[in-house]
């Protein structure tokens, strides 16, 4: 493509990523004519509609999407190269975007002043966001690397690392559910049925996390409906709500810290899908890393709490 067609597609980008011209003009500091004008000259080029105008903004197209897939993945191959002409001169510099679901926020701090030490030069960016969010910024670019629990499956993602995440029920050592409890070992021997959970007082995530997604599953499966008494989109509250006498729904490696310390009791649930959820670090299909990005890859692997048996 020409060097004008690549500036064309630049505004076209924007437009899909902000959600409509107006926006994009204003983020490149430009007339919304003109680049609403930037646009249609593209799609008479190409000959075929890149954008779907609505009241509400704008939304690409199929063929749109293949056009904002090939500048993605310019964009990409740009940053890998001028990250090795970088180290041709010896230096470490950059940037890496890493996005997480805050359930890995406790075991990501050690890994990331490792490598900050390491790698000085490198400016790390953590966006904070449920799953959907997550598989979202990594597919479309915005983040190098995400985090993320239980994904749904999706043909763009590319799973780098995965392991077994059980979900339980956590709850504070005076809670009813917790007189079941192993002496000393935070966990009871007998799984509970989701249904047992129905008269206690629950707190969920919101239905953007992948916790919460599995819950539905299970609710329809067992024939089971919960009513939580606080739906909420932090994991802290939830782990709070539990220290205070409540019940929450959290993945295992989310709670070690309070297990250790005797502050809650994990308890196992029966339903299949509670048992078989992973954590995955994953990155876009088809992206081409940066040798910052697979050091951070392989160091989050290493030392992540996550990733690794206690």
């Amino acid at each position: 493509m020409s060097q004008v067609q690549e500036r064309r597609i630049g505004h076209l980008f924007e437009a899909a990523r902000l959600g409509s011209v107006r926006a994009a003009a204003d983020y490149l500091n430009m007339a919304p004519s003109a680049v609403s004008r930037q646009i249609t000259q593209l799609e008479h080029e190409l000959g075929m509609p890149l954008l779907e105008r609505h009241r509400r903004g704008v939304k690409p197209t199929e063929a749109g999407e293949r056009v904002l897939e090939y500048y993605r993945q310019r964009l990409a191959q740009q940053e890998v190269l001028l990250e090795s002409l970088q180290s041709l001169k010896g230096l470490q510099s950059g940037s890496l975007v890493l996005a997480i679901g805050e359930g890995f926020i406790e075991g990501l701090a050690g890994p990331l002043s490792r490598f900050s030490a390491r790698y000085p030069g490198i400016e790390l960016k953590v966006n904070l966001c449920g799953t959907n969010e997550v598989i979202r910024q990594v597919v479309e670019d915005e983040a190098h690397l995400g985090l993320v629990f239980h994904p749904a499956g999706d043909p763009k993602i590319r799973t780098h690392v995965s392991r077994p995440q059980p979900v339980c029920a956590v709850v504070n050592p005076a809670h009813p559910l917790a007189q079941q409890c192993a002496a000393g070992s935070g966990e009871t021997r007998e799984p509970l049925a989701l249904g047992e959970l129905s008269s206690h007082s629950l707190a969920l995530p919101e239905v953007s996390f992948g916790i919460r997604q599995l819950v539905t599953l299970a609710e329809h499966q067992a024939g089971v409906m919960l009513s939580p008494t606080l739906t909420c989109n932090a994991i802290a509250m939830l782990k709070q709500f539990a220290l205070h006498g409540g019940v929450t729904l959290l993945p295992e490696f989310v709670v070690t810290e309070e297990v250790d310390a005797g502050r809650l009791c994990r308890i196992p649930l029966q339903e299949a899908q509670f048992v078989t959820p992973h954590v995955q670090l994953i990155s876009r299909l088809g992206r081409q890393l940066s040798g910052g990005a697979n050091r951070l890859l392989g160091l989050l692997q290493q030392d992540m709490t996550a990733f690794n048996p206690p």
